[in-house]
């Protein structure tokens, strides 16, 4: 565990201590299962919104993309007919499909990743509210998917009333699949020299447009992924609503992690710490009967104070390496 995710972990310790003496309610069982599903259900597009920044690039669309693909998703099962294991590959076919748009337009037509997925911001919620009429998609009264809601929604006991959300499990699969393909492989050692110096990666070899396309496609099928938990968790979705700011949930957590915006660094362990440490203080915020609309002013402060550490960590770093030279 590097130096940045165990001081993480102290904090949601510390954190989560001050809160469960404050209020003992936080470390009710029902409380903490609750807590691991949304722990799960956004740690999952968290981990997606890590493999672009690490690029140096970034991801606007994950809420936008969650609120498109739910609708898809809902209308499919319940009003189509579609078979959901047939509906789960649909949609994780089109977020694949959209994050290689995105990274064909990034590398091959040299746009900026903000402005490239900005657009697709603004384009997957207008024709989500378009395909709804600006109205709700979700399942009608009494409709149920048995073997799809306990995979989804369903809850494992561990033993002393405790269960675990199969959402958090999903995250904990998603997030060693990706901690190896990061750190214990040649795409992930691409991945970092690609967010570190494009340049020198090009010169030495690296196939910087195809793996930052890769990146791309991998956040967009994660956060399908992430879709179909949040159509299942809901069973109904506002598309003028659904998903609103995720992408800037994701931005934190990841820049919490470990993150730099400027692109070469990053942890799945501190990205998934991330996740943890903001369900924590969204959970003291609701606990102690804060008013929930400073949600957004905790988010705000938590990316501000992540991009300024960023940048000491950076200068810190950089002072050292001129010290070493001149020595």
């Amino acid at each position: 565990m590097h130096r940045k995710d165990l001081g993480l972990l102290v904090l949601i310790l510390v954190v989560g201590t001050i809160v469960a003496i404050r209020q003992p309610l936080f470390i009710k069982p029902v409380n903490l299962a609750n807590t691991a599903n949304l722990i799960g259900l956004f740690g999952l597009f968290s981990i997606a919104q890590a493999f672009v920044i690490i690029t140096g690039g970034i991801e606007l669309s994950v809420g936008s993309i969650i609120a498109l693909l739910g609708v898809l998703f809902v209308e499919q099962v319940a009003n189509v007919g579609t078979p959901w294991p047939l509906a789960v590959l649909m949609m994780l076919a089109l977020g694949a499909l959209m994050g290689l748009v995105h990274g064909l337009l990034i590398t091959r037509l040299h746009m900026q990743p903000f402005i490239v997925t900005l657009c697709g911001l603004l384009i997957y919620r207008g024709v989500a509210r378009f395909l709804t009429g600006d109205g709700t998609a979700g399942f009608t009264f009494g409709m149920n998917f048995p073997a799809l809601e306990r995979l989804t929604m369903g809850r494992t006991p561990i033993g002393g009333g405790i269960e675990v959300p199969h959402s958090f499990i999903a995250m904990l699969v998603v997030a060693v699949v990706a901690w190896v393909l990061l750190h214990r492989s040649v795409f992930g050692r691409h991945l970092f020299a690609l967010g570190q110096n494009e340049e020198a990666a090009r010169y030495s070899g690296i196939a910087t447009g195809r793996v930052t396309v890769i990146a791309y496609v991998i956040c967009t099928v994660l956060t399908a992924v992430a879709a179909i938990f949040f159509a299942m968790y809901t069973r109904s979705i506002s598309p003028s609503s659904h998903g609103n700011f995720y992408e800037l949930y994701a931005i934190a957590a990841a820049v919490l992690g470990g993150c730099s915006l400027r692109g070469g660094e990053g942890s799945i362990v501190g990205v998934v710490l991330g996740t943890v440490l903001l369900q924590v203080l969204q959970n003291l915020v609701n606990l102690l009967g804060i008013p929930s609309s400073l949600n957004f002013a905790v988010m705000g402060a938590v990316i501000l104070v992540g991009v300024l550490a960023d940048q000491q960590f950076a200068a810190r770093r950089a002072r050292r390496a001129l010290a070493a030279a001149r020595a």
